[in-house]
């Protein structure tokens, strides 16, 4: 059997079932260079159907092998602009191009930073999928002689055992990243591994926590939705952030108001969450001075928020009508941290937590007293954070 046929039989069967890119791409580069290919550098790019990213892909170098993510904002750079990537991205066809008497004027900086590190010919080239999409493969040489046109056969010839092992990682990183970035982390595990049902759920104990943005109503009648946008996005960022920073989830965004969670899994790990969710919570606000700056140089108004936090038994899973579903947590301490969030709109507390998150972390909290909860038959006692002494 020759190389092509072993590495077609490879990437087919172990390749394709494994699951691995590093893995897959590593195998490929070196039966290439078994073959007689003169590889040095080998980038394996793949695009993405994912609103955070635009792309991923595999660096492949003798001595190391590496996956990398690419956000939408570089194409917009200088880094895509002008590169092998966009070209045969735009025009559907490879490119092959010497490295040898560069203009450091016109070439693109990644020519000239391959040829300053020895390579002497560089090829990139196209995979094609089975849905119809297109990804990228480039390919660097520090050979004298540079690829010669049966090198290139060969590497032509090879793509379409590349994108047998590949697609099917592309599409299972895709469709995870999808799910991570509309239901979080839990939750699109939970989905992914088979939680699937209509009313399939599972009872946890976790802290709840809920944020929601002040004077929204007023700045969506007053200001242009570009403006709207921006403001959301911002307030979004704080919160986000600091929640996964002290691991929670954040599980959806319910008009301008987030519902994060922080879930328990050991009755151990109760006063952990506690605290992990108030550190969230003085996390987001810490960052609010730093944004509201920002705006204010740029002549926005500032911005503002309250947090509950509550903790509690609460029901995760699917809900919803035969054909459209949504994963969710439902249970008191969903409601409670929701409605105590309201009461920071009139007790000067920009932060309120309920007793049981400040028995878990008593030197975090003070009380404020008692309050009555929409709801709930008697007043509980409400505390916020401690300020920290100078």
């Amino acid at each position: 059997m020759d190389h092509l046929a072993k590495l077609t039989n490879w990437m087919m069967n172990e390749g394709r079932r494994s699951g691995d890119p590093v893995k897959v791409v590593s195998h490929f580069c070196s039966s290439l260079i078994d073959a007689g290919v003169p590889l040095w550098r080998a980038n394996i790019g793949q695009r993405f159907a994912n609103p955070l990213l635009i792309a991923w892909g595999v660096v492949w170098k003798p001595e190391k092998t590496e996956v990398y993510d690419v956000m939408h904002e570089v194409t917009l750079t200088d880094s895509y602009v002008g590169s092998s990537f966009e070209y045969i991205m735009e025009h559907k066809k490879p490119l092959h191009k010497s490295l040898r008497q560069l203009d450091t004027e016109s070439d693109h900086i990644s020519y000239l930073e391959f040829a300053e590190m020895g390579g002497t010919d560089y090829y990139a080239t196209l995979l094609y999928y089975g849905d119809g999409s297109l990804h990228g493969c480039t390919f660097v040489t520090r050979d004298r002689d540079g690829f010669l046109p049966h090198h290139l056969d060969m590497i032509e010839a090879a793509l379409p055992a590349l994108s047998c092992a590949m697609e099917p990682i592309t599409m299972r990183k895709s469709s995870k990243g999808l799910l991570r970035t509309y239901l979080g982390d839990g939750p699109s595990e939970a989905v992914w591994n088979g939680t699937i049902k209509r009313g399939e759920r599972t009872t946890i104990e976790a802290v709840v926590m809920f944020s929601d943005l002040r004077g929204f109503t007023a700045m969506s009648g007053s200001s242009s939705k570009e403006r709207v946008f921006e403001a959301l996005n911002g307030y979004f960022d704080l919160v986000v952030q600091s929640v996964e920073e002290n691991g929670g989830d954040v599980l959806k965004f319910i008009g301008d108001g987030i519902l994060s969670i922080f879930p328990i899994s050991d009755p151990a790990d109760r006063a952990k969450q506690c605290r992990n969710a108030a550190c969230a919570a003085q996390g987001a606000m810490a960052g609010l001075a730093a944004l509201n700056l920002n705006r204010n140089e740029a002549g926005q108004p500032s911005l503002d928020f309250g947090v509950g936090i509550d903790a509690g038994r609460v029901s995760y899973g699917n809900i919803g009508s035969p054909g459209r579903l949504d994963f969710t947590v439902l249970g008191g301490a969903v409601n409670v941290a929701s409605r105590v969030e309201g009461l920071t709109k009139t007790t000067g507390h920009r932060i309120l937590a309920t007793a049981v998150v400040a028995a878990a972390t008593p030197d975090l909290f003070s009380s404020c007293g008692p309050f009555e909860i929409r709801g709930l038959a008697d007043p509980i006692e409400l505390f916020t954070p401690i300020e920290p002494s100078n």
